[in-house]
């Protein structure tokens, strides 16, 4: 589902970045990072100001990709290709994100409470949250780690749509996508 050549298109302004974890609760096994078993998955998504009513981020487009890992490298790797330059990154406390600004991106750091509220000056994690309740509600959280990519793919070009006004198009950019991406094996 995701549009041929739609890496070009960076996200840009003010960007959330998070990673997150895939997968059911193993018996007596670690929660969180370092998570035996999990799929690993980095989140990055445009904030576009408050809104007028809630006064809660309003959201923009996401990029979401699986990574083998949480280190520095590897999430920074992912950020530079997900990000236009000289936008302003929000992340969490976690260290690997520490070298942003060396690779050309404004860093914000929050390492807020749990239970806080998210308001404009801390970053609403909601998008980690929307994908875990989606694969949860849409496929029962019966998701095979083999086909992990193809679910994101679809997440993100709903979770990217999801406003549109030519929500008759969408059908319409579906079948065009299918009609150029080439054929799997």
């Amino acid at each position: 589902m995701k549009r041929p050549r739609r890496d070009r298109d960076k996200l840009s302004g003010n960007i959330e970045v998070d990673e997150s974890y895939l997968g059911g609760p193993a018996p007596g096994g670690k929660r969180g990072r370092g998570a035996e078993g999990k799929v690993i998955v980095a989140i990055a998504v445009e904030r576009k100001g408050l809104g007028k009513k809630s006064k809660r981020c309003v959201l923009g487009r996401t990029r979401i990709q699986v990574v083998p890992d949480v280190k520095a490298k590897t999430l920074l790797d992912f950020v530079e290709d997900t990000c236009e330059q000289g936008s302003t990154s929000y992340t969490d406390g976690l260290s690997a994100y520490k070298n942003l600004p060396s690779r050309g991106l404004q860093a914000r750091r929050h390492s807020g409470l749990a239970g806080q509220r998210p308001g404009p000056h801390r970053p609403p994690g909601g998008t980690p949250s929307l994908l875990k309740r989606w694969l949860l509600g849409t496929y029962h959280g019966g998701i095979g780690s083999q086909h992990v990519e193809a679910y994101l793919d679809e997440f993100t070009f709903r979770f990217n749509r999801r406003q549109s006004n030519a929500g008759g198009l969408l059908f319409y950019r579906l079948l065009q996508n299918a009609v150029v991406v080439k054929k799997l094996d």
